[in-house]
């Protein structure tokens, strides 16, 4: 099932793909600034759902596809896999009655977000969010949750450590082995970790690597396969390790975090989109050297000089 829309300049391709019986990942191409994946698992009761979208209308055309597959099944819960609003701020469009789980430090986020009350110009065009209302999870967990819905089981689970964010959870299904990740994965387009942990994020690859999956739907870019994911996972760790590395050069030599981005040589990571998370990283892995919080507004400063202007997004 696809779905396109095209309005002047704006141009979106998106795709409901089933991925098992009853089991659809929500991709959303190129997977760039707050353009996310997201899914779906079809029961006997009911339809549980993996993730929202950034704004009213991406929302709005991946619940009519869901609804369109289902033939109208009932929303009856969701999960958040982290705290980023490209993974839920459409939840205000959820059913009412539609249960939302999330890591306890995800509803703390979301409750705090300033962005969804408005976006600042750090990304290009300014992101227009649509009709969406603040709705955090309604049900929170701090290890693992599992959940029923009809005869499929739906494991919750966190990694024990701040990773991509500190609420990171996946999605898990054990019977069908499939695994939603949430940002612990962006296959083929820079991670970032900049209110996480780079060791953490490292640590996480391994964990994810331990579910032993069929299919995996990253929080973004392509879906992957069991035989795609340790490549994918392998990628992920030169990464991380490269800006560990890129920052203990720059601390040796005195630099801050754009500075030694800027003397560093991005590789075989040149070609991935949002190169500029580069430096977004960096600031995490000088913070935790340090024993320091990250200044989000300094680092996105720096992010923005580094890249010569504001961030570019599809949204």
């Amino acid at each position: 099932m696809m779905c396109r829309q095209t309005s002047g300049q704006e141009r979106w391709t998106m795709e409901l793909r089933q991925i098992v019986p009853g089991v659809f990942a929500w991709v959303q191409p190129d997977g760039t600034w707050w353009v996310n994946n997201a899914g779906a698992v079809a029961g006997d009761d009911g339809v549980f759902v993996v993730d929202t979208c950034a704004s009213e209308r991406r929302t709005r055309r991946f619940l009519d596809a869901l609804a369109a597959a289902t033939g109208g099944a009932p929303v009856r819960m969701a999960v958040n896999t982290h705290q980023h609003g490209d993974h839920a701020y459409g939840n205000s469009l959820l059913p009412e009655q539609a249960m939302i789980f999330g890591h306890a430090a995800t509803r703390a986020a979301l409750l705090a977000d300033p962005y969804i009350d408005g976006c600042p110009p750090v990304w290009t065009p300014v992101p227009d969010w649509g009709n969406v209302t603040r709705r955090p999870p309604s049900a929170v967990f701090r290890d693992e949750l599992t959940v029923h819905l009809g005869g499929r089981r739906i494991e919750l689970r966190h990694p024990g450590h701040p990773a991509h964010t500190p609420g990171d959870v996946v999605a898990w299904l054990p019977g069908e082995r499939v695994l939603f990740a949430g940002d612990l994965l962006f296959n083929g387009l820079t991670p970032m970790v900049l209110m996480g942990s780079l060791e953490g994020a490292l640590r996480s690859l391994d964990w994810l690597a331990g579910f032993e999956p069929e299919h995996v739907v990253p929080g973004h870019g392509p879906l992957a396969t069991a035989a795609d994911l340790p490549e994918v996972l392998a990628a992920h760790e030169r990464y991380y390790r490269f800006v560990l590395d890129v920052a203990r050069k720059g601390r040796e030599k005195g630099l801050g975090p754009l500075d030694a981005a800027r003397e560093a040589d991005l590789g075989e990571f040149a070609a991935w989109a949002d190169a500029e998370r580069l430096v977004l990283n960096l600031h995490r892995a000088y913070a935790e050297a340090a024993g320091a919080d990250v200044d989000l507004v300094a680092a996105f400063g720096d992010a923005i000089a580094w890249n010569g202007g504001p961030l570019p997004t599809a949204l």
